[in-house]
């Protein structure tokens, strides 16, 4: 737990509970200690479509929470101008244990990541200059940074520190899965038999708790785009195809499922691993021997990846737009 009291101004300082079986965050918040002011400026920047370019677009348009902080049904992020990008929006939750973002791992701070959001053309399309000059003319904006940071100054170190503070809190990890690991509950037979199927064929890429091990592999698509995955910031030629595996913990509910968001269906993702695995140099060696799974075998993991499903996080009032 990183804890703490009330400061001298009742600005409250907000403690950060690590789930049981959890690692040490990445992100410490060593200089950026979170506090009630601070996380409520990040959900005021995170949910204002004033921050685009032409007012329309907000961080939550394409981070919702129902979704898990991802985007329902889209298969790409949407953005101004009726722009689609390139990849799929990931999901936002447990970020404080990643030690790099993006699907290609582009960033390797919590704070910056939004960064790219603001200004990609197919996103909000902004830049920081105007971002800030609307900041500065909002006397919402005038006062929460004061509030929050006990000076009037608005800059972007700010903007993007309390945006930390507010999607630094997003945790997820009181789902049915997480109730049975706690003794709280118990897996139906066929939960029980997807999670031990998941164990023997999944769990070397999806690792618990998290539900991935942070690497970055090539799983064997059809690469029909030009996206180069993590050698657009290696520039290696061995991690083209390679992007970010996922975390499961509410897969149910973020689809549509990979990179580009072409799967619609876990069936369909699954199908993808036992069928249609498309052989490639950088093809990750786990995937050159088939899963040999039956229809039953594919019914039960996926009666198992719902059980990752934490409907509290969903729709936790705290991180809800207002």
């Amino acid at each position: 737990m990183i804890s703490c009291a009330k400061d001298k101004d009742l600005n409250k300082l907000l403690s950060i509970e690590i789930p049981n079986g959890f690692p040490q965050p990445v992100y410490q918040f060593t200089d950026n200690q979170p506090t009630q002011k601070g996380f409520d400026l990040g959900k005021m920047l995170f949910y204002d479509q004033g921050l685009s370019k032409d007012g329309t677009v907000s961080c939550g348009d394409c981070h919702q929470q129902f979704a898990g902080f991802g985007n329902l049904d889209h298969a790409t992020s949407h953005g101004v101008d009726n722009c689609f990008g390139a990849r799929n929006a990931p999901v936002l939750f447990n970020l404080a244990f990643k030690d790099n973002y993006f699907l290609d791992g582009g960033v390797t701070n919590l704070e910056l990541a939004p960064l790219n959001a603001m200004t990609n053309p197919c996103e909000m399309a902004n830049d920081l200059n105007k971002i800030l000059a609307y900041l500065k003319s909002e006397p919402k904006y005038q006062q929460a940074f004061q509030k929050a940071f006990d000076s009037d100054e608005i800059t972007s170190q700010k903007m993007f520190r309390a945006l930390a503070q507010f999607e630094g809190m997003f945790i997820s990890a009181d789902s049915k899965y997480d109730q049975v690991k706690a003794r709280k509950a118990q897996f139906t037979d066929q939960e029980e038999n997807g999670y031990q199927l998941f164990k023997a064929k999944c769990a070397s890429c999806h690792k618990e708790p998290l539900f991935t091990d942070n690497s970055f592999r090539n799983n064997g698509l059809d690469i029909v785009s030009t996206d180069p995955g993590r050698a657009t910031i290696t520039a290696l030629t061995a991690d083209e195809g390679k992007f970010k595996v996922p975390t499961l913990r509410n897969i149910e509910v973020s689809r549509p499922y990979m990179h580009d968001g072409r799967f619609k269906t876990l069936e369909q993702v699954l199908d993808h691993y036992q069928n249609n695995i498309q052989p490639n140099k950088n093809l990750d060696p786990i995937l050159k021997q088939n899963l040999a799974l039956s229809d039953s075998n594919k019914t039960d993991i996926i009666c198992f990846l719902k059980t990752l499903t934490d409907h509290t996080f969903l729709k936790n009032p705290k991180f809800s737009e207002e």
